[in-house]
């Protein structure tokens, strides 16, 4: 791509150490992998990419399904960071963005997003270049920051509106530079919608992190955390109850 316009995400080389991020945050790491593994279970990858994956967090985990594993990632500090984290292994790390990857077409068998659509407002070019490297059958995981969870469903429900199907910003605070990279939240069934378009066919999902909270993180051990999680992935996946919902896609 060559649209001199196109943001740039860089907003972690930007004096913000996101390793730090998932200081405390076992358990959401734990439910992500927990995921992953039900999606995957039983496959064997040749070539799989993990896109926008930071400091290669969960590219240890894909080196257990594919046979080689490239880190592909638009930060510099976050790949400084995975070279840490990564050092002996055989997973490649590759500065690049997730709407100008660096593979040929239909190289890649098996691709992963995870915690990045939060910050696509408009995610077409990127679902179009994952669909371009993905060999025709196969396999993405991407994850979507959901905004139609089970707080935002009562909250819209007792307004007496419809749940949004455009993304809505979850900005806390007023950015701090003016191109800063978005923070949203988007409708599922738009996604989906626009995972179509770019012939990428949902073939399973997972409600994710359905415990994200620092009261329960208190009072309950991880190990209780975790078998809760396990078991409420798929019934809330139905009604996409959770904040994080992962969609395992085919690539038509």
């Amino acid at each position: 791509m060559s649209d001199k316009g196109k943001k740039v995400a860089d907003q972690y080389d930007r004096g913000y150490d996101y390793t730090k991020y998932w200081d405390n945050r076992d358990y959401e790491h734990a439910a992500e992998e927990i995921a992953i593994r039900r999606l995957l279970d039983g496959q064997r990858f040749e070539r799989a990419a993990d896109v926008g994956g930071g400091f290669g967090r969960l590219s240890l985990l894909l080196r257990e399904y594919a046979d080689h594993v490239t880190l592909a990632e638009p930060s510099r500090t976050q790949l400084d960071a995975a070279a840490k984290l990564l050092e002996g292994t055989d997973i490649a790390q590759v500065q690049m963005q997730a709407d100008d990857l660096k593979f040929a077409d239909g190289e890649l068998d098996l691709l992963t997003m995870v915690r990045v659509m939060h910050h696509i407002p408009e995610p077409s070019a990127e679902f179009a270049e994952i669909a371009r490297v993905l060999r025709p059958g196969g396999t993405a995981i991407i994850e979507v920051a959901n905004l139609g969870h089970f707080k935002n469903r009562r909250k819209y429900k007792k307004l007496g509106q419809p749940l949004p199907t455009e993304p809505v910003s979850i900005r806390t605070a007023p950015a701090d530079e003016p191109d800063a990279i978005a923070f949203v939240n988007h409708n599922v069934d738009t996604v989906l919608t626009q995972l179509a378009a770019a012939e990428l066919v949902l073939t399973d999902k997972l409600s994710v992190s359905n415990l994200r909270s620092q009261t329960l993180k208190k009072y309950l051990p991880i190990g209780v955390m975790t078998t809760i999680e396990k078991a409420v992935q798929r019934p809330l996946a139905r009604k996409d109850f959770g904040p994080s919902i992962f969609l395992k896609l085919r690539r038509r």
